[in-house]
């Protein structure tokens, strides 16, 4: 079996597991459930408050200790525990502390993921910018399988979700064994302080951009986490208006949402391109903007005569996501060492979906239970409109205060 192969079905699985939960968890809640926003939004939370230090130590332990494909294996298996024992949640308070633990063992995983293959890849003297966008893109490719497979099914308003992400997890979890070995690449160690307790890539907030860097991936990662949390069940919503009610896209809106990721293929393959053309920071750029269209569609569209634009916001999210989430993690491999590349991708994955997470889950439930809750439901026009201003102001902020030259000759440093 050649590498690109076995790298191809650890993204597939790694992003099914996501996928068969993650845009229909919000319709189990809402519609079968009826428990609140603001318990919502904790939920959504937990990936966030499991971000703040897992990855980090994951890759502490990764960069130090234990191979990478190990600790991958033995997490997943975990997390498919955790999946099994959500189908038995019976209150919101369970469901949280569940869901907690699944995300500690599922979120490290991610940048994990990313580690085990810059590290085959460069092993295997291939070129990490042009040859994993093809390999990442089967992730998203498993998400839309897990997504079609949960909606097809009809079960996503059931907890019969959590069934098929445990199975995939457990899977995923004994095929990790059989990965490419990862050894820690500072199993010495070094002589300092820092270095001894594997902190190494911490010190990158020490550089003013790479600080500025991390911040503004915080703020975009609070975007990221809106409509995995709301785009379902706001689709959901629609069977309450008689005119809406019988259409395919209020039907099985989980298809229609799958766009999204349908888009994220075209735009993963696109990175290469783009990166060299106009490197990260207009990259990084325009995935803002993106995001600004992404909630503005929403906000203004409807399965019937407007859903053309609810079909445009979906294939905007393919920039919006992958211009963002692959393109910063490939920055920070050319700002990382082999000593460090492990911590450095956790760094990352801690301030995206630890920091952000929190920051957007917990914000956005407060703040649609307290002005866009109404005795006649969710003002969603106002909901996606807040959003789309918010991911406005960070791109004005990002514009204005992220220097940084694009060097095309950096790109070379992770291609081998």
């Amino acid at each position: 079996m050649s590498l690109k192969f076995r790298l191809i079905a650890m993204n597939f699985l790694q992003f099914f597991i996501w996928g068969s939960w993650l845009l229909t968890i919000g319709a189990y809640w809402f519609q079968t459930k009826q428990w609140s926003g603001a318990e919502f939004g904790a939920i959504f939370s937990t990936m966030g408050i499991a971000s703040l230090f897992m990855p980090a130590i994951a890759g502490i332990l990764a960069d130090r200790w234990i191979n990478a494909e190990k600790l991958y294996g033995v997490f997943h298996i975990m997390g498919g525990i955790f999946l099994f024992l959500l189908t038995r949640a019976e209150n919101p308070n369970e469901m949280f502390w569940l869901m907690l633990l699944n995300m500690m063992f599922y979120m490290p995983t991610i940048s994990l993921s990313i580690t085990i293959a810059y590290s085959a890849l460069k092993g295997d003297n291939l070129d990490i910018i042009k040859n994993y966008p093809a390999i990442r893109v089967w992730g998203t490719i498993g998400f839309i399988i897990a997504l079609w497979t949960v909606s097809l099914s009809e079960i996503e308003t059931s907890h019969m979700q959590f069934y098929v992400a445990s199975a995939a997890s457990f899977l995923l979890g004994i095929y990790a064994f059989t990965l490419p070995s990862c050894i820690p690449g500072n199993k010495g160690g070094g002589s300092g302080l820092i270095e001894s307790l594997g902190l190494k890539a911490f010190t990158m907030f020490k550089d003013v951009k790479m600080a500025l860097f991390f911040v503004f991936a915080m703020l975009l990662g609070a975007a990221l986490q809106l409509t995995n949390a709301y785009g379902d069940t706001f689709l959901h919503d629609f069977a309450k208006i008689p005119e809406y009610q019988d259409l395919i896209t209020v039907k099985y809106p989980a298809i229609i949402m799958s766009i999204s990721q349908i888009s994220e293929t075209l735009f993963i393959l696109a990175i290469p391109f783009f990166l060299r053309k106009f490197g990260i920071k207009k990259v990084m750029l325009f995935s803002m903007i993106a995001w600004v269209l992404r909630f503005g569609l929403f906000a203004t569209g409807n399965p019937a005569d407007g859903l053309w634009m609810l079909i445009l916001s979906c294939i905007i999210y393919g920039m919006a996501f992958d211009f963002f989430n692959i393109s910063g993690s490939l920055f920070v491999e050319t700002q990382s060492d082999d000593s460090n590349r492990a911590g450095s991708q956790g760094v990352f994955m801690m301030m995206t979906n630890g920091f952000g997470a929190v920051l957007g889950s917990l914000g956005s439930g407060w703040l649609i239970d307290a002005y866009f809750t109404t005795e006649k439901g969710l003002n969603w026009s106002g909901i996606w409109m807040s959003f789309a201003a918010y991911a406005l102001v960070i791109a004005i902020l990002f514009a204005i205060f992220f220097k940084h030259e694009h060097k095309p000759e950096e790109l070379k440093n992770i291609s081998h």
